[in-house]
């Protein structure tokens, strides 16, 4: 259609909720109204109607490219089995998380990354997708190859964001050695002798790469002009150079130090919905909902369940009385657009893209109910 009316709706708008109806015409945002509902309207039995939400992080679609272990599915299949998963979560607009993590000691999709960025341009000119893709790429600093990997990557898609992450053992995620094998041992099945050798090639690799490598990254994301991310930094010294370095997003900080000074530095603190709905982090570092106890809190992403992104915007108000609804929304849609540099999208306003989403809550559950994208139902 290329004009409707949603009405009987409660409308979480940027800075209030309000009982009324929106008017859709040619994929825009045409009106919002609260007075008489005009003929022919769409009745939404009083559902919420929130924007299409933003998602700038999710690793998801690499768990259906590999669904277990030593299993490759086929890339266009994972691309579209993801992208459903994504638009039925009420994700209309999403920066897909693709690592560039070469390292041949640990299981990785360094074969991959290439066929899938490729399986999701082909889905994306083709029409298919549901969601509109992005292009994200988490950069292991680290590693031999990451600066050209990532470079040759940008040749045959355009990138839109790019995050520095070092998981090297003893620092950032994993503060100590003990913790990072541990963590590894457990998900991968690797045994203690291959553990040793991989923690002992991670720290050397971080001596001799990371340096000039990050230098490097933050070049060629400026010179892209793609939008930088510093993830998991855990002390001031990490946020000061995320500063120098022109960071807008500060993914996943581990430490209420960081996630403090990101903040005040300007730097969106962008945490887990998974680590909000759980109640905390499921590795021990900081917990979202105390950093929004504090104000500290600027995105939620969903990471690697779509769901969570929708649930934790309705829980958050539960958990921190002194954040609204629309307050809480925000950080789902409208604040992550404007961080990626995206005016057009996450807010149900006049002129804006009509990337709508109707919940209705069962219980304390909110549930996804219809889902449009520039005013076409996708879900």
């Amino acid at each position: 259609m290329t004009e409707q009316v949603l009405a009987n709706a409660r409308l979480v708008l940027a800075d209030e909720m309000v009982l009324g109806h929106v008017h859709v015409r040619g994929g825009r945002i045409a009106a919002v109204g609260t007075g008489a509902v005009p003929q022919g309207a769409q009745d939404l039995d009083g559902d919420f109607v929130v924007p299409g939400l933003v998602e700038l992080h999710t690793d998801h679609v690499e768990g259906h490219l590999s669904p277990r272990p030593k299993v490759r599915w086929n890339p266009m299949a994972a691309a579209m089995a993801h992208d459903a998963q994504i638009a039925a979560s009420g994700i209309t607009t999403v920066f897909d998380s693709l690592r560039i993590w070469p390292d041949k000691g640990v299981s990785s999709l360094d074969g991959d990354l290439p066929r899938l960025v490729a399986a999701l341009a082909e889905a994306r000119a083709a029409g298919v997708l549901r969601a509109d893709h992005f292009l994200h790429l988490r950069c292991e600093v680290p590693t031999k190859t990451v600066v050209e990997d990532a470079a040759a990557v940008m040749t045959i898609a355009p990138v839109s964001l790019i995050s520095l992450m070092d998981h090297t053992p003893g620092q950032r995620q994993f503060a100590s050695v003990e913790q990072f094998a541990s963590y590894y041992m457990e998900k991968a099945g690797i045994g203690p002798q291959e553990m040793d050798a991989i923690i002992a090639s991670r720290i050397a690799f971080q001596e001799c790469y990371a340096r000039a490598n990050r230098q490097e990254l933050v070049a060629l994301a400026h010179a892209h002009g793609c939008v930088l991310a510093s993830h998991d930094d855990a002390t001031a010294e990490h946020v000061a150079q995320a500063v120098a370095e022109g960071a807008a997003l500060a993914e996943f900080p581990t430490t209420y130090e960081a996630a403090k000074l990101s903040h005040a530095a300007g730097v969106r603190v962008l945490m887990g919905a998974p680590n909000l709905v759980r109640g905390g982090s499921h590795t021990g570092n900081v917990a979202a909902e105390d950093l929004a106890r504090e104000g500290m809190l600027d995105i939620l992403s969903s990471d690697y369940v779509p769901s969570s992104l929708l649930w934790a915007a309705f829980e958050l108000p539960r958990r921190v009385p002194s954040i609204t609804l629309p307050e809480a929304v925000r950080m789902v849609s409208r604040t992550p657009a404007r961080a990626a540099g995206l005016d057009d999208r996450g807010e149900i306003a006049a002129g804006q893209r009509a990337d709508l989403v109707r919940v209705r809550l069962v219980g304390d559950m909110p549930v996804v109910r219809e889902v449009h994208r520039a005013g076409i139902r996708v879900a």
